[in-house]
């Protein structure tokens, strides 16, 4: 009896991981549809911040959990906000961030030697996150997808691959938002939009436009049997003559 409780717990075990693992592929490769970064690229960043928050979560180092630590990861890249109690410890954690994985190329310190925020100061940071990625929806001239945004004291730190022009446009949406002290722009400034992307939104557009007229066909079509069923009740009325057009008093779409 215990060796099949044990199977059963082995069996349930390996189909939630496997079912986890699926779950996280599937996510990322939708993410990569909108993303700049590549498929890779986004689980590698995925990875990285695992093992920060792992890392940030355990017991196992005294130095950190004086320490109120948050991670923002991009393209490897990894930036580190919040409060320590000194500078040996601000120190000390960004030498040990490098250590976690042997994929990270950057530590970006934004530690702050001061006490911890308390939580109405984190909600403010919160809410000023939410509404800076809300006005970033109501525009066109980026893809919202294309950033990653999180708020620390009042100070506002953008990440991603962006256009000279989407970085500026992105930078002054933020900066419009009530609370906001700073914007730390982190960009990896590409030069032009790329090629794939402007492909695709070609293709969105065209897609859109055969719809459309689509569409606008059926309503004429539809418009056109009414008519002729007008057209038809009339000469019924004026002559006593029955017509039957069964396929006239269809009125499904084509």
């Amino acid at each position: 009896m215990r060796k099949i409780i044990l199977i059963t717990i082995i069996i349930t075990s390996t189909l939630f991981l496997n079912s986890c693992y699926v779950t996280s592929a599937i996510g990322t490769i939708i993410m990569a549809s909108n993303d700049r970064r590549t498929a890779g690229e986004i689980l590698d960043d995925k990875n990285i911040l695992f093992s920060l928050l792992t890392w940030r979560s355990s017991e196992e180092d005294k130095k950190i959990l004086s320490a109120n630590l948050n991670y923002m990861v991009y393209d490897t890249e990894v930036l580190v906000t919040g409060e320590v109690p000194n500078e040996d410890v601000q120190n000390y954690i960004a030498a040990q961030i490098l250590l976690k994985d042997f994929k990270i190329s950057k530590v970006i310190n934004e530690l702050r030697i001061a006490p911890n925020s308390d939580m109405l100061n984190r909600a403010k940071d919160s809410i000023i996150t939410a509404q800076v990625k809300a006005l970033f929806f109501n525009q066109e001239v980026f893809n919202p997808m294309h950033v990653k945004i999180t708020t620390e004291n009042r100070t506002i730190y953008l990440m991603g691959k962006m256009t000279s022009r989407e970085a500026a446009k992105a930078t002054k949406i933020a900066s419009k938002v009530n609370g906001v002290e700073r914007i730390i722009k982190l960009f990896h400034y590409l030069k032009t939009r790329p090629a794939s992307e402007i492909q695709r939104e070609k293709e969105k557009e065209a897609q859109a436009e055969k719809k459309a007229a689509l569409v606008k066909d059926r309503k004429i079509i539809k418009a056109k049997k009414a008519e002729l069923r007008h057209q038809i009740r009339t000469i019924e009325l004026n002559d006593g003559t029955s017509f039957s057009l069964d396929e006239m008093n269809n009125d499904a779409d084509f």
